[in-house]
């Protein structure tokens, strides 16, 4: 059974909040994850996101695969993390 880190989808109608989760590849988009991860508010000038780099780290090196959103945003805010 494959991993994904993906988002699931919170908040209200046009009010969308993001929580990041892995996921087996065959859980629904807002079933029950395997674990929290961090989230993502769109909503707010400039993004709020928060992400658990540990354990997205250990995820990751147990094989899970991020959506293609998901990679977009661990690119993006974990390497400035990191150059932080």
């Amino acid at each position: 059974m494959a991993v994904k880190i993906k988002l699931t989808r919170l908040g209200s109608k046009k009010h969308p909040f993001y929580r990041v989760v892995a996921a087996n590849d065959e859980t629904a988009r807002d079933g029950r994850p395997l674990e929290f991860l961090g989230y993502y508010n769109p909503m707010t000038q400039p993004h709020q996101v928060k992400l658990d780099a540990e354990n997205i780290k250990k995820w990751l090196a147990r094989g899970a695969q991020p959506t293609d959103t998901v990679r977009a945003l661990l690119s993006k805010h974990l390497n400035a993390a990191e150059q932080a």
